[in-house]
């Protein structure tokens, strides 16, 4: 995903300590993620940045939802995220680890852009699966699908094995 200028912190004179940023995600973020299931969403990503010397920890907290299409009966719906990543940013421009979590800058470096890990955060939460909760899934979807769904009974031979199981428990 592209860098968007909305999200960047300046770093170079940050003084040591907590500092707290907020961050409305609207359908335009959704729209530029590049993602053909997001239909657009709303959220807000918390970030708190703990600077020290050489080392910016980001605490990233993302709640809202994003709209996409039901799996299940492939009506809109709304996918709700609440997640957390942590992204620690070494600010000693040597590349010596090959952790995700740890991202080495130069200590030149005068600014963050968080797009990037923003996007990441919400993919990391989203589930695999997306469908409506039990019961709100289209109607006449459903019932198309109970129709043409193929319900297999068990082979008589497994049904007397499963009463054996059963006797022996």
């Amino acid at each position: 995903m592209e860098a968007l200028p909305e999200h960047t912190i300046a770093i170079g004179g940050l003084k040591d300590g907590s500092h707290r940023y907020q961050f409305p995600l609207g359908p335009a973020f959704f729209g530029r993620c590049g993602v053909e299931e997001f239909l657009g969403g709303e959220a807000e990503v918390d970030v708190t940045l703990e600077k020290t010397n050489h080392l910016i920890v980001a605490l990233i907290h993302v709640e809202g939802h994003v709209d996409m299409l039901c799996d299940h009966c492939n009506a809109p719906m709304q996918q709700a995220i609440n997640g957390d990543q942590r992204q620690i940013f070494k600010l000693t421009g040597e590349d010596e680890s090959d952790e995700d979590e740890l991202v080495s800058l130069d200590p030149s470096t005068n600014e963050i852009n968080l797009t990037h890990y923003i996007f990441e955060c919400i993919s990391l939460h989203l589930p695999i699966r997306h469908v409506h909760p039990a019961g709100q899934c289209d109607p006449a979807v459903t019932e198309a699908l109970e129709k043409v769904a193929v319900h297999h009974q068990p082979d008589p031979r497994w049904a007397a094995l499963e009463n054996l199981k059963n006797k022996s428990a």
